[in-house]
């Protein structure tokens, strides 16, 4: 059924799925390496505004003194801000070798059935270095996307679809980015992976609009990318690995 709510479906799927025994210790492990790297990066930076304070509050007047609570504030809004936005972004990098690991397990979670080949932590291991490389592509290629876009909204009359384009092309990026562990972990390739996603272009698209959505939601988007992994592997699962030689050959 190729339709944006059962594309939804998968991503709420794998919400439920990433609190299953066998699998919470996939989502743990890079969830923590992140949340010490952005705690590090907040006292790292707190430290440094501190100073930057201590340097400039005395040259103020004292009627101005008052002031450095609101300094604070504005601090500690933009650090969730950056938290907000960034999170997504440097999450994916971070656990991008963790992600396979899940897929994989997931997997085997709802099949019973082990991967051929190599698999597990040695497989990641090995791995790593082309992992990281593949992310950063990833992102370069979202980055030059951005630029067209931008000047989508800043001409009169498109600039009303503007904003409906770009959580379309967000939809489509993410999709391609959260079905490749499972579709790699099978040896497809990129461009095999967007012609099976085509085939079954509003399931994917609804997946990808739903991912886009919770990362907007703070604290739930620190779940997403687990989730949006094991939901891509559900939808994997059910939905094309039966039927990829079928739909590379349409």
């Amino acid at each position: 059924m190729s339709n944006p709510i059962t594309g939804a479906g998968y991503f709420l799927r794998g919400l439920k799925l990433i609190i299953q025994p066998g699998l919470r210790r996939f989502v743990a492990i890079p969830l923590a390496i992140n949340l010490v790297l952005f705690a590090g990066l907040i006292w790292f930076g707190a430290s440094q505004f501190e100073a930057l304070l201590n340097s400039v509050m005395p040259e103020l007047p004292d009627w101005l003194q008052w002031a450095e609570w609101l300094f604070w504030l504005l601090f500690g809004v933009s650090a969730l801000l950056v938290l907000f936005f960034a999170f997504s972004l440097l999450a994916n990098i971070v656990a991008a070798p963790f992600n396979g690991l899940l897929a994989e397990a997931v997997e085997v979670h709802l099949t019973g059935e082990q991967l051929d080949g190599d698999s597990g932590w040695k497989k990641m291991l090995a791995e790593l270095a082309p992992t990281l490389i593949d992310e950063l592509r990833k992102l370069l290629y979202l980055l030059a996307w951005t630029i067209p876009f931008l000047i989508l909204f800043l001409i009169p009359g498109i600039n009303i679809i503007a904003p409906f384009a770009w959580f379309a092309f967000m939809a489509w990026m993410l999709v391609l980015e959260y079905a490749d562990y499972p579709m790699g972990n099978h040896g497809l390739r990129a461009d095999e992976q967007k012609l099976c996603l085509r085939k079954k272009r509003l399931m994917s698209l609804g997946f990808g609009g739903a991912v886009s959505v919770a990362t907007m939601i703070p604290v739930l988007n620190f779940l997403v990318m687990p989730a949006a992994v094991a939901g891509a592997t559900a939808m994997w699962v059910e939905q094309f690995q039966g039927q990829t030689g079928e739909l590379l050959e349409e």
